[in-house]
């Protein structure tokens, strides 16, 4: 059941006056509800890194009200003082009862707290500085850049109206939550909000799970592009249409979810030079995001977020590199698609790496050397070849510019030549041929 739309009386005045905000959809995948932006003022999927797929509160409410959205949206960017803090799964959405550990968070940041959607759990906005580091567990996070966040307008009672100031209280929580010792006390009792400056009540489990603890063993060089630098050259690629599909949310040109997760990672791991935590952190943020992600889906504990950037490294022949010198940092072959099923059947059992005399799949042997296969594999060569032949292009016109100043050169030393040529009585030849004087002539003569 979608929740009664939020009216301008409810929210506070300092979200209202900013254009950050998307009309919402809820989308099923994989059996799971999702919840996807949408562009409020022109349509189709919206981004939390891309500006012009953001609107007014009063458009993205008019996209809600007319059907084209189920619900409102704020978006969190480097450029506001917010930091939004969402706690999920945390409040019986029938009794109101809350856990302690949420409710000691929403009393010690003391602003504008909202229910969320479902009504099992909390939205608060402040004003203050996020504290760098990990900011992400099972039901609490805290973001202040590119995120999304649906906004109801469901104000819990006693709490502020407007936005306040909690910096303070901001770092308090950051750090018994996200720097303290991530093993819990079996059975933690209910703290009041002034424990958690200290304590750690009830914390959801960190984000020191397989999604992310496992993702430096996998990881490939790198090579120090910002999250917004690779989407913005992503974004103006050759397959730039292909990528902002896929990081607006559009699983459409695909057999199913999966797929197109694997196709966004793949391009991510071009970007980023196989840098797995950026992949993974970039993924995130787009459209394609749901809580699958995080799921533990393998035997040997691997997430299928942390198992699908896996896959798009080792896929990866080659990486972009921004020194423009040479577009492409080579790795290993890419596989065949026959390699890649027998990985993930592979992964799927835990089973040991398969032996060198197994049966061939039905298109033959996997190549030997680096050519790339599938499409995604394509789009990494073309890349590459495309900024060769920008440097051959380049060496050429320095080439004909070298070649330019050598003709003049000599030209120049043919006049000196010939004005020589005429004071020893060699111009009298020139006159009877009616030609100018040239190097050739002169040798003859």
């Amino acid at each position: 059941m979608t929740p009664p739309l939020p009216t301008r009386e409810q929210l506070p005045d300092d979200l209202l006056e900013r254009a950050n905000w998307v009309g919402w959809r809820t989308q099923t995948c994989d059996g799971g509800e999702t919840v996807v932006p949408r562009d409020a003022a022109h349509g189709g999927p919206a981004s939390a890194t891309d500006a012009s797929t953001w609107a007014t509160f009063d458009e993205a409410l008019a996209s809600a009200r007319d059907g084209r959205a189920d619900g409102v949206g704020f978006v969190f960017t480097d450029d506001d003082p917010f930091v939004g803090i969402k706690l999920d799964k945390c409040r019986d959405g029938e009794t109101g009862a809350a856990d302690g550990w949420a409710r000691a968070v929403v009393d010690r940041l003391d602003s504008y707290t909202e229910l969320n959607s479902s009504g099992t759990g909390y939205r608060v906005i402040v004003r203050g500085t996020l504290p760098s580091g990990s900011a992400r567990a099972e039901s609490l996070e805290l973001s202040d850049d590119a995120r999304f966040c649906p906004v109801t307008g469901d104000r819990v009672d006693g709490t502020p109206a407007a936005v306040a100031e909690r910096g303070d209280a901001l770092a308090a929580i950051h750090g018994a939550y996200f720097e303290a010792d991530p093993e819990p006390s079996p059975t933690p009792p209910v703290e009041p909000a002034t424990a958690i400056d200290s304590a750690n009540p009830v914390a959801p489990s960190s984000d020191r799970t397989p999604a992310d603890a496992r993702l430096d063993e996998m990881s490939g060089p790198g090579n120090d592009l910002a999250d917004d630098e690779v989407v913005r050259r992503a974004s103006n690629a050759v397959n730039a249409v292909k990528f902002t599909h896929l990081w607006r949310g559009d699983a459409g040109g695909y057999d199913d979810h999966d797929e197109a997760d694997a196709a966004l990672c793949s391009i991510l791991a071009f970007w980023t030079a196989g840098d797995a935590r950026q992949m993974c952190r970039l993924f995130r943020d787009s459209g394609l995001f749901r809580p699958k992600w995080d799921e533990v889906a393998h035997a040997d504990g691997s997430t299928y977020g942390a198992k699908t950037v896996q896959r798009a490294i080792r896929e990866t022949s080659e990486y972009y590199d921004p020194s423009g010198r040479s577009s492409a940092v080579r790795r290993s072959p890419t596989p065949s698609d026959d390699d890649r099923k027998r990985d993930e059947r592979a992964d799927d059992a835990a089973s040991e790496p398969q032996e060198s005399n197994e049966p061939q799949g039905p298109h033959g042997p996997p190549p030997t050397a680096a050519s790339p296969v599938g499409e995604r594999g394509a789009f990494d060569r073309f890349n590459e070849l495309r900024a060769r032949l920008d440097d051959v292009v380049g060496e050429n016109e320095r080439l004909r510019d070298e070649l330019e100043a050598e003709r003049e050169r000599r030209r120049d030393l043919e006049a000196s030549v010939g004005d020589g040529g005429e004071e020893a009585g060699g111009g009298e030849t020139d006159e009877r041929s009616g030609r100018g004087w040239s190097l050739f002539g002169w040798l003859r003569s």
